[in-house]
């Protein structure tokens, strides 16, 4: 894709999402970095459910580390692992705590180094809780930027890669956030929505979905004529 493709992308999504943020509810760096790590696997929707529990009894490492792995578990057993997750969270606001005062730090390197936490995650975090220009690369931002041909990559690292070196400065910041919420309500993994799509003129997406209510409509089967039964012939009593 050209680069005056690629800011014309970008400029369109700005223009429908001005505002981009991600759809995690939190407050603070730490219940950002809790809600993203439960993410994996699991809907937004489905995590805010289960934090919106959880936060109201533990939103700081102190406290989470006070309730516990199984007190964890006790208010995420809706989202898929959470055995595994509840470990995760103890385990990386004790690390906090130990490491880092209970701050969130603010470099992906020791992001990472917090157990639970990829390198998915730490962008998420660096980006939405600290302001910082990454790109994160989920499976909706995989699928968009191969499909459009703004990042083609064999995997999320190459398409990252990619990303951060095309994307203009000015749009960096929002990056993440339009490209998956476009992936997420239009450009669909199963049938994307591309009659709606702000950004189809410039997408290199071949098989282009049709607008369904374009399609031919079925002619309706001509309605079966009822078939007149014979009269039956009058018996006469002889």
């Amino acid at each position: 894709m050209k680069a005056a493709e690629i800011a014309a992308l970008y400029a369109q999504l700005a223009l429908e999402r001005p505002d981009p943020r991600t759809e995690l509810d939190y407050t603070d760096p730490y219940t950002l970095v809790v809600a993203v790590a439960l993410s994996a696997q699991a809907t937004d929707v489905g995590v805010n459910k289960a934090t919106k529990r959880l936060f109201a009894v533990a939103d700081t490492p102190e406290k989470m580390v006070a309730l516990g792995e199984e007190g964890v578990a006790s208010y995420i057993k809706t989202i898929g692992l959470w055995r595994n997750k509840a470990k995760n969270v103890i385990a990386l606001s004790e690390l906090l705590l130990e490491k880092y005062g209970g701050e969130v730090p603010r470099n992906r390197e020791a992001l990472t180094e917090l157990p639970g936490v990829g390198r998915k995650t730490a962008n998420v975090v660096l980006n939405e809780a600290f302001g910082e220009p990454t790109i994160a690369v989920d499976t909706h931002i995989f699928r968009v930027s191969n499909r459009t041909g703004l990042a083609p990559g064999k995997n999320p690292d190459q398409v990252e890669a990619v990303l951060e070196r095309v994307t203009p400065d000015t749009y960096k910041k929002g990056a993440h956030h339009w490209l998956i919420l476009h992936g997420r309500y239009v450009c669909d993994a199963r049938k994307p929505a591309c009659w709606r799509c702000g950004i189809a003129d410039i997408c290199k997406f071949k098989t282009k979905t049709p607008n369904p209510a374009d399609a031919p409509k079925k002619a309706k089967p001509a309605a079966k004529k009822p078939v007149k039964k014979a009269a039956k012939p009058a018996i006469t009593k002889g």
